[in-house]
């Protein structure tokens, strides 16, 4: 069994400037916390698979290909692969969401 504590999950780099912290990192999934501080936002990018989003704390804004909405504590927001997506925090709390990839990005490209 694997238990992760995430307020002791390791943080890791990546390219939007944003506090990210791996939960789960299989060959089948990837799972991510993310938390974006008031004012920051991720950067508009895709991925080469499909994601959700899993609002945990605040409330940011997602934008999926040409729709924008809110998400909330216990919100689900599905992001189909190779669509343009960003998420940002324009409250006054941080925005704390998971990101689920599945399948894992490295099965996708066949590595």
């Amino acid at each position: 069994m694997q238990i992760v504590q995430t307020n002791n999950a390791p943080e890791s780099a990546n390219p939007h400037g944003v506090r990210s912290q791996v939960l789960l990192n299989t060959d089948e999934v990837q799972v991510v916390m993310i938390t974006i501080q008031p004012g920051d936002a991720m950067k508009l990018h895709t991925t080469p698979v499909d994601v959700f989003f899993y609002g945990l704390e605040g409330t940011g804004m997602v934008e999926i290909g040409d729709e924008q909405g809110e998400m909330t504590v216990d919100t689900l927001v599905n992001s189909p692969k190779d669509i343009p997506h960003r998420l940002w925090n324009e409250g006054s709390v941080p925005f704390r969401f998971l990101v689920v990839k599945t399948p894992h990005p490295r099965r996708a490209q066949g590595q």
